[in-house]
């Protein structure tokens, strides 16, 4: 049984005149907010104390742009590690897909930063100041409201630049001028003024309207899986106010309504707006506890399951064949990263012409980039495979590279102009690093087409 729609209301967050409505939730602490206040807590910590905690004396995460590497729980990933970076990517992708057929849109109810800032930290501030109705903070208690907000949103814009920078520099920078600095600043300047506008104003519509991350869920979600849904078998017919004989447990008061931190009426079943939060469920339960009824009408199941009544089952075919993609998955990651060699070689495009005459010998640059993966720095000298036929030199050699960095340099191969065919020759560059050979690297040397043996 469907319940009926709410009159003259186009969306949840607007009014019938197409205004915005604004969305001030009642709080009803039950079973299920104590729990996801418990998690947001850690949470929270988590999402500000990663960039401090550090691994093997690296950040747990660092996303450095500037140099193109990833650092995550101690191992830095270069543009070198394609495949493991698409692994990674991959696995996760596959991840949301599982959890999504396993718990619906838990993600968003339970971790979800948007969720967790919004209802444990600015929420709870915003009562603070105006009341539970959200009818008391005018004056002096908007200003004060709004700066504690913006006091807030400052601390999240530098712990977001924390990530990108590492916390060493942003410690530094702190206490100097942004002139020194002026790009990080505006950075999280930005930040800053995005966060204080999403939580103080945008709100909701960050998961009714923005985030795409929401729509990709709800895609996913089949008639099985887990949802926040009432139960219309139990609750219809509604009565008004109290329960009365013939009728169903629901009493139409509307306090899943005023509960819900999106504005839907979760009566009217499954919507794109519920972010399964439950906090429709605390709010129906402590109605049912008050009329004497038993909790439950608003619950966690399955479409399927408040249709027919069946049990919800977790686990199925679908959810059976996600976990075994993971695995494979998490399997491949392993192997690929436990293979994963110390240093990588990548021959570059030489710059200017392929090659110069001197005299009757033929000189190609070879510029090379080296990846060192080792957390040590290391030297890696260079040498020709067969140095009968040339020689090499090179302005440096052996080439320092930091630990998790690397270096681009360039090398000369001089060969004799008899030693090309056809406009070709073929080497080895032969790649030593301290003091055991490493890998060999064929090179294609272009050379002149009239050289070589008739």
């Amino acid at each position: 049984m469907t319940a009926p729609a709410l009159r003259g209301r186009v969306l949840p967050t607007l009014n019938a005149d197409g205004t915005r409505r604004l969305i001030r939730p009642r709080l009803y602490v039950g079973r299920t907010y104590r729990w996801r206040r418990s998690l947001a807590i850690a949470l929270m910590a988590l999402f500000v104390g990663l960039p401090f905690v550090r691994v093997g004396g690296k950040p747990a995460v660092l996303l450095d742009v500037a140099r193109r590497e990833f650092t995550l729980f101690g191992t830095t990933f270069l543009p070198t590690d394609g495949v493991l970076l698409m692994l990674l990517l991959l696995t996760i992708f596959v991840f949301i897909i599982w959890m999504t057929a396993l718990v619906g849109r838990a993600w968003c109810g339970y971790a979800c930063p948007q969720t967790v800032y919004m209802e444990f930290l600015f929420r709870p501030i915003e009562r603070l100041f105006d009341g539970p109705t959200g009818k008391d903070g005018r004056g002096v208690r908007r200003v004060l409201k709004y700066g504690v907000f913006a006091a807030i949103s400052v601390v999240l814009g530098n712990v977001f630049l924390a990530y990108f920078v590492g916390t060493d520099a942003l410690a530094a920078w702190v206490v100097r001028s942004p002139l020194e600095h002026p790009g990080p600043f505006v950075l999280m300047a930005v930040t800053s003024g995005l966060v204080f506008v999403d939580f103080a104003y945008f709100r909701e519509q960050m998961c009714t309207i923005v985030c795409p991350y929401a729509r990709l869920q709800s895609v996913l979600l089949d008639r099985r899986s887990l949802v926040v849904g009432y139960d219309a078998r139990r609750g219809e017919p509604r009565s008004k106010g109290k329960p009365r004989p013939g009728n169903g447990d629901c009493i139409d008061c509307g306090a899943c309504v005023a509960a819900c931190p999106t504005g839907i009426d979760i009566r009217q079943g499954l919507q794109m707006e519920c972010i399964a939060c439950a906090q429709c469920v605390d709010a129906c339960n402590f109605v049912m506890n008050r009329i004497k009824k038993p909790e439950g009408l608003i619950r966690y199941g399955s479409q399927e399951g408040f249709e027919t009544g069946s049990p919800t089952r977790l686990l199925r075919p679908r959810v059976v064949a996600y976990a075994l993609a993971l695995a494979a998955l998490l399997v491949t990651l392993f192997v690929v990263g436990a293979s994963r060699q110390e240093a990588e070689i990548t021959i570059l495009r030489g710059a200017g012409e392929p090659f110069t005459r001197q005299q009757d010998k033929i000189v190609n640059q070879v510029r090379l980039r080296i990846d060192n993966h080792a957390r040590a720095a290391r030297s890696f000298r260079l040498e020709l495979a067969d140095s009968k036929g040339g020689r090499l030199v090179a302005p440096e050699n052996p080439l320092r590279v930091r630990g998790e960095g690397h270096r681009i340099g360039s090398v000369f191969v001089i060969s004799p102009e008899s030693a090309f065919t056809g406009g070709e020759r073929r080497v080895e560059l032969l790649v030593h690093t301290e003091g055991e050979p490493l890998r060999m690297v064929p090179l294609r040397l272009l050379g002149p087409i009239e050289g070589g043996a008739p």
